[in-house]
């Protein structure tokens, strides 16, 4: 029998909150481990369980999406995060992805897209929502490119698709060559760009202009 990925639903409104809570407990390939209503228990209580998936409703009370997102990887928390903006923020989608988010979504989600954006950060890709996309190409475009760094030609082209959200199977299929190959890639991209998730090796890169 497949293993249920855990996952803890964390927002500040309780209407929302009880409708993920909702969704996560009637898909049989996930288990609802905890609920929490700020930031603090969000943190909290991902330490004590180690959930495969935190789904967050941002902000969390004064915790931005960038914050909660740094606090886990600086932590070495192994949760995943998805993200729910109450807004379409470029900026906020931009900074939380550089910082180790695995997913930006808005409210504007439906329950299904939102658990198979969960099942998708389980396996480890990265889920970025179509409102998000072109204010976060903006966004990239603003910042000051520094520190290049050099990747290669199939690097650059690989963390591309990535960036547009596909998944490694998907891109292997592109590009013709094995999922372990698509990994590789993004593997040595990721170190060479200092990353510590997919998600984050593609804001890195753009925003410092390696995929130029």
């Amino acid at each position: 029998m497949t293993r249920q990925v855990t996952v803890l639903v964390a927002d500040p409104f309780p209407i929302y909150r009880g409708g993920i809570c909702r969704a996560v407990r009637q898909d049989s390939s996930l288990r609802l481990v905890a609920e929490a209503e700020s930031g603090q228990a969000a943190l909290r209580d991902i330490e004590a369980m180690s959930p495969d998936v935190a789904v967050l409703g941002i902000p969390l009370g004064d915790f931005a999406a960038d914050r909660i997102a740094n606090a886990i990887v600086r932590d070495g928390f192994p949760t995943r995060t998805v993200l729910v903006l109450t807004q379409p923020d470029a900026e906020g989608a931009f900074s939380a992805l550089a910082q180790g988010a695995s997913a930006c979504v808005t409210r504007r989600i439906e329950p299904a897209a939102l658990i198979r954006c969960v099942g998708a950060v389980a396996r480890g890709e990265t889920v970025l929502a179509p409102e998000l996309q072109g204010g976060l190409v903006r966004e990239i475009r603003r910042h000051t490119s520094y520190g290049r760094v050099t990747l290669s030609v199939r690097e650059r082209e690989i963390l591309r698709h990535v960036a547009e959200g596909r998944a490694i199977p998907d891109i292997a299929r592109r590009l013709h060559i094995c999922e372990s190959t698509v990994k590789s890639h993004v593997a040595n991209a990721s170190e060479k760009l200092g990353a510590s998730t997919r998600a984050a090796a593609v804001a890195i890169a753009i925003r410092t202009g390696a995929l130029d």
